[in-house]
């Protein structure tokens, strides 16, 4: 048996060392919030990222073997499936495996960064790489503990892509095909949104080869594999034909054949519908739209989600040269250095679809810069070992190349040390959750925003109407016009929610068993309400649920989850209701001002940006307009934890409202319409119509009320 090589150690050694550093330098937070209860939920740190919630879901439900129809668990998903593995192998809690997943899985990087740096001849440039890839913000920022999603993979996989292509390309290996094959399939298996990264990797390769290396029969090989592993089709079938393929190739027999195999494989891929996904992804980062209109019935008009989610929105460059190298200096250094990289190894040509995925956070949002970190990582590695190799003694090499390593790292780990992210939710707004898994049946429905849909479903097993995954403006319209309108109103729709979610259920079970002419068309449930009470105009549907209306039978229980952090958001909430869905005009955006940073003195309150309180009179100047108060409101809780409210009328013709939540030390300058709307009524004031509604369990944290119609 050979010995293993000193070449080999090294890289096991290095590997080992860059592993070891990017998990604990993910343990920092861990320190930091060791002793804080709020974070932790049966002794156990509590994850930070709302759709990790999905997949603990998923896993929660594989290893209890219970889930049900439509109940939206992903039970059939790489990240559940691994996740539940895992937790069947360790002897951990689940809890603490779905918290510390993502510091050891993203900390895999680092093989693939090194191994890269090993086929072009520089081991300590995939060192120094691998040391800065792991703990660059925008990758940190998605792979840190508690940061339980697809991000723990989402590089990693795609990072051993390129370091397939790499070697593939360069030594022109048969074991390559099948690796490079088995990558995409993996990649796939893991994150099904992989399309448009492996699509680039073929564009590029094909490119490649009819520039420079048009008669290398090995790259139509190659193309073959990567196209059969690429097409839209269930990776059982995928893996058995790239297999097959595989086999035919290395028989030489059969090169005659090559490119009538590439040509089937691109048909197979199109045919397949291999394209549609990469437009899908396109049209929803790239191509956003405020509002987006329904094809057909009524042709409704909703706001777009897109427009409110962060990591899809615009960032100015200063943030994205943070996140892809930690501050502007070493990223403009690191785009020479990758230009420098590329032009004195040519085969780096191969990491331009990470570079450019990466770039398109410039338009698309900065979920995206998580692409070009590893790849600026090798650039940055390359600039720091060709200036050490510079300097006249080998120790003045290794202290300039220590040096400058340690200069590129410090912005980063001064980011990791004040990166103090909360979980998702705090220990008190769980509890309530708690209440709610023990008082309600897995068939009822919690109303809620999206953001909290996830968590809700892990920790109260009940159906929600909206989530992470399930939130188009269409499905958004209902939910913020619930919590965004008077009881009455919102108490009814609620329930013609929640019955027409089950309805559209029931008829798209039915479709599956009807021929394509027989299958009946479901429109959004606006719609489908409108039409079943008789209106073509949904304004005048909406309109009529401010009159008794007979609603459809009730089939489960409602609950509503009101926490207080909704409030932040609470404008937000409101846009996807506020607008004439005929013609998607944007009604008056509501009156709505919350101010924490305020000064108080003997004559007035000063709440910020020019809104200040006169105290003798209770009249709000907001800007150069003087406005009186219709009512000033106090609340908080006694030392019995007692919600306490005092309500004083001022002037019953005005339409701003002054509520102090005295507890939160918060004040709230609201208008009446804002003011009598569920959300503020039930969870800021708990003054609710107890003829609708059943206070179930509250707390400072979040409330909980049990619909009666």
């Amino acid at each position: 048996m050979n010995s293993i090589s000193k070449d080999t150690k090294l890289t096991i050694i290095y590997i080992v060392i860059a592993f070891v550093f990017s998990v604990l330098m993910r343990m920092i937070w861990v320190y930091q919030f060791e002793g804080y209860d709020a974070f932790k939920y049966a002794g156990q740190f509590m994850i930070n990222t709302n759709d990790g919630y999905f997949w603990a879901e998923g896993a929660r439900d594989i290893l209890s073997g219970v889930s049900q129809p439509h109940d939206l668990s992903p039970i059939t998903t790489a990240p559940a499936y691994l996740t539940a593995f895992f937790a069947k192998i360790l002897p951990f809690s689940f809890e603490s495996i779905i918290f510390y997943m993502p510091s050891y899985l993203s900390s895999l990087v680092v093989i693939p960064v090194i191994l890269i740096a090993k086929r072009l001849g520089n081991l300590e440039l995939g060192f120094i790489s691998a040391l800065f890839a792991s703990v660059t913000w925008s990758y940190y920022n998605r792979t840190m503990v508690g940061y339980y999603d697809t991000d723990m993979l989402n590089i990693v996989l795609p990072m051993f892509l390129l370091w397939s292509i790499i070697w593939a390309m360069d030594t022109k290996e048969d074991k390559y095909l099948i690796i490079t094959a088995l990558d995409i399939l993996v990649y796939r298996w893991w994150y099904p949104q992989s399309y448009s990264l492996e699509i680039s990797f073929f564009v590029l390769i094909l490119l490649y080869t009819l520039i420079f290396e048009r008669k290398n029969l090995y790259n139509y090989k190659l193309l073959a594999i990567m196209m059969f592993a690429m097409m839209n089709i269930s990776g059982f079938i995928r893996l058995p034909i790239v297999v097959l393929v595989y086999f035919v190739f290395k028989k030489d027999s059969f090169n005659r054949y090559v490119y009538y195999i590439l040509i089937g494989s691109i048909l197979g891929f199109f045919l397949s519908g291999g394209f549609a996904p990469i437009w899908g992804q396109l049209k929803g980062y790239v191509f956003k739209d405020a509002i987006k209109v329904t094809s057909d019935g009524l042709g409704l008009h909703y706001f777009s989600v897109m427009q409110t989610i962060r990591e899809a929105g615009h960032i100015p460059f200063e943030t994205f040269a943070n996140r892809i190298s930690g501050n502007i200096i070493t990223f403009i250094v690191a785009s020479m250095g990758y230009l420098y990289l590329v032009y004195k190894h040519r085969i780096m040509v191969f990491s331009l679809p990470m570079v450019g995925l990466g770039f398109l956070a410039l338009v698309g949002g900065l979920r995206f810069t998580i692409y070009a970190v590893p790849i600026f990582a090798l650039a940055i590695g390359f600039i720091i070992v060709e200036l050490s190799s510079k300097m006249p003694t080998k120790i003045l090499n290794y202290i300039t190349m220590i040096a400058l390593t340690l200069l590129v790292l410090f912005p980063n780990y001064k980011h990791i040390d004040s990166y103090k992210v909360p979980t998702v939710f705090n220990n008190g707004e769980v509890k309530i959750l708690d209440i709610l898994k023990s008082k309600a049946d897995r068939e009822d429905y919690a109303v809620a925003w999206w953001d909290y849909g996830y968590p809700i479903r892990y920790y109260s097993d009940v159906k929600t109407l909206a989530d992470g995954g399930k939130h188009s403006g269409e499905v958004n319209f209902p939910v913020s016009f619930i919590l965004t309108n008077p009881q009455d109103v919102a108490a009814k729709m609620a329930r013609l929610d929640v019955e027409y979610t089950e309805k559209s259920y029931k008829i798209s079970d039915k479709n599956k068993d009807l021929s394509k002419d027989k299958k009946v068309k479901l429109y959004s449930y606006i719609e489908e309400m409108a039409k079943d009470y008789g209106y073509k105009n949904t304004n005048k549907f909406l309109a009529s649920l401010a009159r008794d209306i007979k609603l459809p039978k009730k089939t489960r229980d409602i609950y509503l989850y009101l926490p207080f952090k909704m409030l932040n958001i609470y404008p937000t909430v409101k846009i996807f209701s506020n607008l004439d869905l005929m013609n998607g005009k944007r009604f008056a955006s509501p009156f709505f001002y919350k101010s924490t940073n305020f000064r108080e003195t003997k004559t007035k309150i000063d709440l910020g940006r020019g809104v200040v309180l006169n105290k003798k009179d209770l009249v709000l100047s907001i800007g150069n307009n003087k406005v009186p108060l219709h009512r000033f409101v106090k609340t908080g809780y006694s030392k019995n934890m007692k919600f306490i409210k005092q309500s004083t009328q001022v002037n019953p013709n005005s339409d701003i409202n002054l509520i102090y939540m005295s507890s939160y030390n918060t004040f709230l300058v609201i208008d009446n319409k804002t003011y009598n709307s569920l959300y503020i009524q039930l969870m800021v004031l708990e003054n609710y119509d107890k003829n609708l509604f059943e206070m179930v369990s509250s707390n400072p944290y979040a409330k909980l009320y049990k619909l009666k119609i």
